[in-house]
Order: structure tokens, then sequence, then C-alpha cells
């Protein structure tokens, strides 16, 4: 079975959640700043990403901390790490294409954990394997296998930072997912059916400059 799926596993059993429920089972919203250097190149994107209040109560359990129901970000950075980890695996959500041509990403950077009104935060900067120029970027952020349910904030969902100043956005937030995740039925994400149902549900950003 692969990892995240044993990971869901362990995690429904832990929350006492039915096992029939179905998809998605961890919520994020989701900001994100595309950076630009100087000359206008596109360096990297920087997300800072809220998980939802009953994974955030499971993810620290077992922390130990100086005050009881603070969570510092040094005492935080092992679980960021293993988050960091984690979302390798996953591309981090985060799917690029400058002028229709697909862009990697090296390792993530400056990657740290807040605590903040009972939710984690998790910030992170994905640099570009090559900075570009592009008359056109298009960024999307979404989990195909829809166990993470990805939307945007509602204010600030991107922030061009540097950009030339004639570069617009457009985003295109997605329909609700989870009624179909549920038509679906969760023993047809874990036999390992469906595994680009989230595709349908991406988050998708587009930046054209001149």
């Amino acid at each position: 079975m692969p990892r995240i799926l044993l990971w869901a596993v362990a995690l429904l059993t832990l929350l006492g959640i039915d096992r029939a429920a179905a998809h998605p089972h961890v919520w994020v919203k989701s900001a994100s700043e595309l950076v630009y250097a100087a000359d206008g190149t596109i360096t990297g994107v920087r997300h800072t990403w809220t998980f939802d209040d009953m994974f955030s109560a499971y993810a620290v359990q077992g922390i130990e901390t100086r005050t009881k129901g603070v969570y510092t970000r040094e005492e935080l950075a092992p679980l960021a790490q293993t988050n960091v980890d984690s979302l390798k695996e996953f591309a981090f959500f985060t799917f690029a294409k400058a002028d229709g041509r697909k862009q990697k990403f090296l390792e993530p950077i400056d990657y740290h954990l807040d605590y903040k009104d009972a939710a984690l935060v998790l910030h992170f900067t994905l640099p570009f394997k090559t900075p570009f120029k592009a008359r056109q970027l298009q960024l999307e952020i979404f989990d195909p296998s829809y166990f993470v349910d990805f939307q945007l904030q509602q204010k600030d969902p991107i922030t061009l930072v540097g950009a030339p100043a004639a570069c617009m956005t457009a985003i295109e937030r997605p329909t609700d997912g989870t009624a179909a995740a549920q038509k679906i039925g969760e023993a047809n994400f874990l036999d390992g059916s469906n595994t680009n149902f989230g595709a349908m549900f991406a988050n998708k950003i587009t930046v054209t400059c001149p």
C-alpha cells in the first residue's frame, strides 16, 4: 500500500473517524507569493499553508513545550522538518508551467511552522531549478489523490514580489469536490483508484506579463 494511504489509515484510526467517510481528510488554506529577481526573472514560490483544526491538534500531540498550549517555532522545528520531508514525495502539491513548459523546483528553503489560533501554519519557499522569464506562468496547487483539500485564501491568495508593474494575475477557484468524492466512496481511493481525482479541483493561478 502506498505510504500516503498507510498514513491515511493510521490518521483515521487515531482520530476515531469513520473509515467509510470519503476523501478529503485534511484541509489546507493556501496563500502564495511569486518571487521575482530585479531583472524580472521568476525565482520561486513562497507558500503559507494553514491546516485545519483537527489535523493541527493531532499533529502537535506529544510535542513538549515550555508553556502549555503554546508552541514556539523552535519547538515545532522537528515537525516542520517532517512535513517538508513528507511533502517531497508529492512534489509539494505545486505544479508550474512557464509559457506552456513544465518547470522543476529545487529542495525547499526557509521552512518553518507557526501555531496560531489553534492551527498549524507551514511556511516554505520552493526555488525554481532554473529561474526564468515568461510571458505567462500557470501555477496549480492541488493533491492529485484528494486526500488533502486545498483552498485558496479569500484575501491575497497570490502576491507578486518584485514583479514588473504591468503583470496581471487571474485566479480560478475550483468547486467543492467533497460531494463528488463521497459518491465515489473511500474504498475507491484506498485501492489506488482515482489517483488523479484531485486534478479536477486544482487551484489555478495565471500570471501574465508583457
